[in-house]
């Protein structure tokens, strides 16, 4: 039988996180030493050097494709029973990606959101705190089920699950419909409340852009049919690798 680790992969997507790959990287290595780590990544900086010396198996997508894009590929490319998601800036705790991973391998779920809104984190802003639980709480209404983290990058997902889903790859706010979406196809999703720390570098995140698209995704997620995922992703996977 397998280790718990050699049955995961970490899944990131990057762009220009030299400053943080690294700690990153080493901490999934020294906490699950046989996990694949696989990272899609529009750098121009060092990082897919760093990660690549570092045993991750790295995916070029440059020029950048946008965040949509890169985390469908990102989950469409692992190689084992479960996928945990991670965001490349040090923010999430890396030893709780076997909790999340358990869940799925043992108990049964599809899809296990960390979340970080249990109490304001102090690495996050009032604003950012107060938008997040207001767009839950709209979720939780519309979906009748209660949500409590649309937007967290840490989430463990069964092999095959985004197969499973039509979602829109352009536009931001992805994770809110990788999180409502299983739910409105019957699957079994779980929470696991997590830490969350302050990011190490600059944030891209356009904030505005980030709740149109949220409103966006959350309404069409409950009332429309979503437009298929592109299936190139899957397709692509074999070409994108790069070792």
């Amino acid at each position: 039988m397998p280790s718990i680790d050699e049955r995961i992969t970490v899944a990131m997507i990057s762009m220009n996180e030299e400053e943080a790959v690294g700690k990153v990287i080493g901490n999934i290595r020294a906490a699950l030493p046989a996990a694949e780590v696989v990272l899609v990544d529009s750098s121009d900086d060092r990082t897919p050097e760093i990660a690549r010396a570092l045993g991750a198996r790295v995916i070029r997508q440059h020029p950048p494709r946008g965040y949509g894009r890169a985390m469908d590929l990102a989950l469409r490319s692992n190689e084992r029973e479960v996928v945990v998601t991670m965001d490349c800036d040090d923010t999430y705790p890396v030893d709780q990606i076997e909790t999340l991973a358990r869940l799925v391998l043992e108990e049964g779920y599809d899809v296990v959101d960390g979340n970080r809104l249990r109490s304001k984190p102090a690495a996050m802003r009032t604003i950012n705190y107060l938008g997040n639980w207001i767009f839950a709480m709209f979720a939780s209404i519309l979906f009748f089920k209660r949500f409590r983290d649309l937007h967290s990058g840490m989430r463990a997902y069964k092999r095959g699950v985004p197969e499973r889903l039509k979602y829109n790859l352009n536009g931001a706010a992805q994770p809110v419909h990788l999180l409502l979406l299983p739910h409105k196809s019957g699957m079994k999703v779980g929470f696991v409340d997590i830490a969350y720390r302050f990011r190490l570098g600059e944030s891209v995140m356009n904030p505005l852009e980030t709740s149109l698209w949220t409103v966006r995704r959350i309404v069409t997620a409950r009332f429309r049919p979503i437009a298929p995922s592109m299936p190139s992703a899957s397709s692509a996977k074999g070409r994108n690798r790069s070792r």
